[in-house]
C-alpha cells in the first residue's frame, strides 16, 4: 500500500474536490479502504493506472452513502413594525426561511428578527418583502453556514434533485449522473 499511497491520495483529491453528484466539492468525506489487489508487474501500478481506477471506486462509493447535497445559508436581519410582522412571516414561508429570534426594541413599535434564509431563495426576497409589507421591512442577508438538505438528489422530484440537476445543466454536464453501473464495470 505504501507505494500507492500518492496515488491514492491524489484520487482521494481529485474525487472530493469534484464530486460525482454535480463536481462540486464535498465535505465530511471519508474512505475505509480495505482491501487492494495491485498487478504483480510494478509498471501497472503508476500513478496513471491507479489515480483514475481509485476515484472511480470512490465515486461509486459516493453513490452508495446515501450522499447529500449542501446548501449555502444566509443570516437576515428584518426591521419593522409590528404591523409588518404577517408579511415578513408568510413571504419567509414561501422562500423556506424560518425566523428564530424577534424582538421589539424598547420603548419603539420597531421589532427586529433574524432569520435563516436559503442563498437560492434569496433571488428576489428584497422585493418581494416590500411588497408584503408596504415597504415597512429592511431586510439584510449575510452569508451564515451550509446546510444539509435532508431530501436524496438521486430522487426525481425532490428539491436537492431540481439543484443538483440545475447545477450539471449550468456546467454542461449529462443531466443525469452515471448510474452506479458505469463505475462497477470498468473496475
Amino acid at each position: 500500500m505504501n507505494e500507492i499511497k500518492d496515488s491514492s491520495v491524489a484520487a482521494f483529491q481529485w474525487a472530493t474536490k469534484e464530486g460525482v453528484l454535480s463536481e462540486e466539492n464535498m465535505r465530511s468525506c471519508v474512505y475505509e479502504i480495505h482491501d487492494v489487489v495491485m498487478h504483480a508487474d510494478a509498471i501497472h501500478r503508476g500513478g496513471g493506472q491507479i489515480i483514475p481506477t481509485a476515484r472511480r471506486a470512490m465515486y461509486a462509493a459516493e453513490l452508495t452513502a446515501k450522499p447529500r447535497l449542501c446548501e449555502p445559508v444566509y443570516l437576515v436581519e428584518i426591521q419593522a413594525p409590528e404591523q409588518a410582522l404577517g408579511g415578513i412571516y408568510s413571504v419567509l414561508n414561501q422562500k423556506r426561511g424560518h425566523v428564530f429570534e424577534e424582538a421589539q426594541r424598547p420603548g419603539t413599535p420597531i421589532f427586529n428578527l433574524k432569520a435563516y434564509l436559503p442563498v437560492i431563495e434569496s433571488f428576489g426576497f428584497t422585493s418581494t418583502l416590500r411588497a408584503a409589507t408596504s415597504g415597512q421591512a429592511f431586510p439584510q442577508c449575510v452569508f451564515d453556514h451550509w446546510e444539509t438538505m435532508n431530501s436524496d438528489p438521486l430522487s426525481a422530484g425532490t428539491p436537492a434533485n431540481t439543484i443538483m440537476l440545475d447545477i450539471r445543466k449550468r456546467k454542461g454536464l449529462k443531466v443525469e449522473p452515471q448510474p452506479l453501473g458505469e463505475y462497477e464495470d470498468k473496475l
